[in-house]
């Protein structure tokens, strides 16, 4: 398959006259060049090179924070030197705001965006705790973390390891998908620092003999509307009325208020907790340096026009979002078998595949990633470049934490929304939201022509066909269940062209059971310890959609 050159013409706009896009905003004309080679050097243009100020941007100077060193808080000297070696000299506004008030012994409810550093906000006061009270392990847990994945548990439980290298206090983790096991040897000797997954904590809460916590001293509530989305609502309400309250300090963080986050913030916060919000008088709800723009793209050209981006980014750190498990399974396995390599994760995989391809993203310097939204909150992932939303997410909220895997803590990165015309009202959704788009022009002779191939390649390969039957079916399931039906309708997509995208020249027969939209989203990025969401009324009724494929005497798995 041939390979795409991108370069961006810095001077040519337009106007896009659009009832779905009733805010007009400037396009950026994107030229894909198909006869370059496949790997230029690092400054090859691309659409990301255009200098066009994003609408509504905010001025850097009117919002900046003013740095405070770490040096002026009053903490241990083991912290001081584990800062100090993990490369911080300065906080961060959320660091700054929050810090202090925890040191003090206050309950703190913080809302801030993703990448603000609130990872360190709350683990140095809860560090800083347990070395001031002595704690040993015969005195049991003395602070937990609670986190809605295990890869965002993870990565807190790394941030703590360097935190406490000089402290003699223990830690550990528990979490879906581990050995229950060694986790319950390990919490009977005595874990000072918890990080955990509701789930698995609430199962050695009830049902490990041995485990002390009733020394515990501090809850942190990590991503709390995560935790809320994903269904442990429950979970979270029979943890806190176990959890010994008195003279427990709590925190809680969330990137969204909801009514939930407010009455979980009520039972699990004592009366009258700080409130710390650091976006409130932010212009956007997204990083300042990120740019962020969207292509309209009908359905059959998708795949097509990401090819021949990721073709051309081969030397960058991609992300690149998808609805539905089975989907980023099927463009994983097809990228990878026409030399494009890339990493897949999702929900659907075992807990030892999930974190072994999490880490290797991490430290790689470049390489493209395609998952679901199980990777699309808390995750630090370094030098992100590129986020592409190739399926858009439900949400505006969504979106707010998916780009928030780039421009982290004042860096640069860029995004690319992947839209069909008859999504542009998503646009008014997004501005609502405080999220500033540029338009990119990709003209459709530049991008790679390589559909005959693939649909050949998908008829004369079975498993890919069954691969690329699944991810088609559960694309389908996926934008039926979207909650935004007047912009995201199921029945107005062009089935004809959907397949094409797949790789099939006629729709396949596929079997399409609809459910709600908590069903969908905690399918693709559920724990192994996470209870299945129950489909409420309202929520969308189960239907039967038959493709058929004409072409082809047998059907496809239903």
């Amino acid at each position: 398959m041939s390979a795409a050159q991108v370069k961006v013409d810095k001077t040519k706009k337009r106007k896009r006259s659009s009832k779905g896009a009733a805010d007009e905003q400037p396009a950026a004309d994107v030229e894909v060049d198909a006869q370059a080679p496949e790997q230029d050097t690092d400054e090859s243009p691309e659409p990301s090179s255009s200098k066009v100020k994003l609408d509504d941007a905010p001025n850097g100077a009117s919002n900046e924070y003013e740095r405070v060193p770490f040096s002026s808080l009053q903490l241990s000297r083991p912290t001081i030197d584990s800062i100090a070696r993990m490369g911080f000299e300065t906080m961060t506004e959320v660091q700054a705001r929050t810090i202090p008030p925890l040191l003090a012994g206050k309950d703190v409810l913080g809302a801030a965006r993703t990448g603000s550093g609130k990872t360190m906000a709350f683990l140095v006061p809860a560090v800083e705790m347990l070395h001031q009270l002595r704690f040993k392990p015969a005195n049991g847990t003395g602070v937990i973390i609670i986190s809605p994945t295990r890869e965002l548990a993870l990565q807190i439980l790394g941030v703590v390891k360097d935190l406490m290298q000089g402290h003699s206090q223990t830690f550990g983790i528990v979490m879906g998908g581990a050995n229950r096991k060694a986790e319950a040897d390990k919490l009977v000797k005595g874990v000072n620092l918890l990080v955990a997954t509701p789930g698995r904590l609430l199962d050695h809460l009830q049902n490990t003999k041995g485990f002390i916590f009733k020394n515990l001293k501090a809850l942190v509530i990590d991503e709390a509307d995560r935790i809320l989305e994903v269904g442990f609502e429950d979970e979270m309400r029979q943890i806190i009325k176990i959890l010994p309250d008195d003279n427990r300090q709590s925190m809680l963080f969330s990137a969204t208020q909801t009514t939930k986050v407010t009455d979980l913030a009520r039972i699990s916060l004592r009366p009258g907790p700080l409130y710390i919000n650091v976006d409130e008088k932010k212009d956007t709800s997204t990083a300042q340096f990120l740019e962020q723009g969207y292509v309209v793209c009908d359905s059959d050209r998708r795949f097509l026009l990401l090819f021949t981006f990721l073709k051309r980014n081969l030397k960058k750190k991609v992300i690149v979002f998808f609805s539905s498990c089975n989907s980023v399974k099927y463009h994983a396995e097809l990228l990878n078998y026409i030399d494009v390599p890339v990493l897949d994760l999702h929900g659907k995989q075992k807990q030892q595949k999930r974190t072994n391809t999490f880490f290797e993203f991490c430290n790689a310097p470049n390489g493209i990633l395609l998952c679901t939204d199980v990777a699309a909150r808390g995750l630090d992932i370094p030098k992100v470049d590129w986020i592409i939303q190739f399926d858009p997410p439900d949400d505006p909220r969504d979106y707010i934490h998916r780009v928030g895997r780039t421009a982290r803590a004042g860096k640069s990165g860029k995004s690319l929304l992947f839209l069909l015309p008859s999504e542009l009202g998503f646009l008014r959704f997004l501005k609502v939201a405080k999220v500033p788009l540029n338009e990119y022009q990709f003209p459709q002779k530049k991008i790679a022509d390589v559909q005959k191939q693939l649909e050949s390649l998908i008829s004369k390969n079975h498993y890919l066909n069954t691969s690329a039957r699944d991810g088609f079916r559960s694309y389908l399931q996926a934008y039926a269940s979207y909650s935004l039906k007047k912009i995201f309708d199921v029945n107005k997509l062009d089935l004809a062209k959907v397949a094409k995208a797949f790789g099939f020249s006629v729709p396949p027969k596929v079997n399409i059971s609809v459910g709600s939209v908590k069903a969908k989203k905690s399918a693709d990025d559920s724990d192994d310890d996470e209870p299945p969401s129950k489909a409420h009324k309202g929520d969308g009724e189960i239907k039967k959609a038959y493709y058929r494929n004409r072409g082809h005497k047998k059907g496809g798995r239903s």
